[in-house]
């Protein structure tokens, strides 16, 4: 058994372009995302699939279109998918507990949205242990707006990105990350 895993996270149908909360680039995060994971269930390696729910919001009711995963990342049978309610993927799930009891050394973190979810949980997988890599160009974000200031989402991703490789793990690209 391999000692990585593939944490994808949030990569639903709201962040499409159709979605309550639209992210830019998106699709190619998405496509980037499908590349990884198909690599990695060619090599053995384990996919966990995160989907977020939040009962007391406009976006990721429970039950609505747009908390399904984008088809293009669908999880096949036997991959698990663990329904969050905060940022944290680790936070009030058994993220944790299924890593350890595969002896995971190594999280790979793809998916939605950098600024939030994607911090949140490279974050906590640092803390926790892990050797942790984010694959930046299989993730997306939107503009943020700050004290009256627009922030554009490439700026927001890199100021994100940027953070995480500094204190957290590696970022790096899909083409790194597959060796192309």
């Amino acid at each position: 058994m391999s000692k990585r895993a593939i944490i994808v996270v949030d990569l639903q149908n709201e962040y499409l372009p159709s979605g309550k909360l639209p992210l830019v680039g998106i699709e190619q995060a998405t496509e980037n995302a499908a590349k990884i994971i198909e690599s990695a269930r060619s090599k053995g390696d384990r996919v966990i699939f995160i989907r977020h729910e939040m009962a007391e919001a406009p976006f990721f009711v429970p039950g609505s279109p747009g908390v399904e995963i984008i088809p293009a990342v669908l999880p096949r049978k036997g991959e698990d998918v663990l329904v969050k309610h905060y940022p944290n993927s680790f936070r009030e799930t058994e993220l944790k507990r299924m890593l350890d009891a595969e002896g995971v050394e190594e999280v790979v973190i793809v998916g939605a949205m950098s600024h939030m979810c994607i911090d949140a949980t490279s974050r906590a997988a640092a803390d926790f242990g892990y050797s942790t890599i984010v694959v930046h160009d299989a993730c997306a974000t939107h503009d943020l707006e700050f004290d009256g200031a627009m922030v554009p989402a490439a700026h927001v991703h890199a100021a994100y990105m940027s953070a995480l490789a500094f204190a957290y793990g590696k970022v790096v690209t899909t083409g790194e990350l597959l060796g192309g």
